[in-house]
């Protein structure tokens, strides 16, 4: 994929784009840019540092259907999931992105059959940490709030959002960062098999 378009994949390449997507991704968790907007500054952003000239559109598609393709787990994800649901709890997944690739994720996923439901920023119309887009979750899910945990490893989507609704928080903090924020997660873990804990 990378060669066809004019240069060769390195761990420097990834390493700029991860920062460029995540700057990008805090834009649109702002309200700044929109999901579309997004999908092609973040490799528009990345062919001007490469000096690459290469039709932006049908790479970000070509992207997007690998991305789709594929299920990456977090270590102890399977297990921790399991142990959840054998508990009589339910899962759900909340998350800021595109409906075709979030909901391709997930059927690839191993996860699959542990999870209740998957609600896209996408299909909401409006993403994490926007107040609405968990008022529009919470009409959707049987349960109060005092019974929920929002896990996530973003602190300006996840953490912060379930800070707005009003939900316990949990922050996947899996490279020990320091958080230098004002955004503070009730619960802090570096493992998912912490979450044992929570259960």
């Amino acid at each position: 994929m990378f060669a066809s378009c004019g240069f060769d994949y390195s761990d420097s390449v990834y390493a700029k784009y991860i920062e460029i997507n995540i700057q990008a991704w805090q834009r649109y968790e702002k309200g700044e840019i929109t999901v579309q907007e997004l999908q092609i500054m973040r490799f528009s952003s990345l062919f001007d540092v490469l000096g690459v000239s290469y039709d932006v559109a049908d790479f970000n598609a070509r992207y997007l259907y690998e991305l789709g393709s594929g299920a990456f787990l977090v270590e102890g994800a399977l297990e921790i999931c399991r142990e959840i649901v054998s508990c009589g709890k339910k899962i759900y997944i909340i998350t800021n992105g595109l409906v075709g690739t979030q909901e391709a994720r997930a059927k690839h996923s191993p996860l699959h059959e542990y999870i209740t439901g998957v609600f896209v920023s996408q299909a909401v119309g409006h993403q994490k940490p926007d107040k609405e887009y968990f008022e529009h979750v919470l009409k959707h899910i049987p349960a109060d709030k005092d019974n929920m945990l929002i896990i996530g490893d973003s602190l300006t989507a996840d953490i912060a959002g379930g800070n707005n609704a009003g939900i316990d928080t949990c922050w996947l903090n899996s490279h020990a960062t320091k958080n230098l924020t004002a955004i503070k997660p009730v619960y802090e873990i570096i493992h998912l098999q912490e979450l044992q804990k929570f259960i």
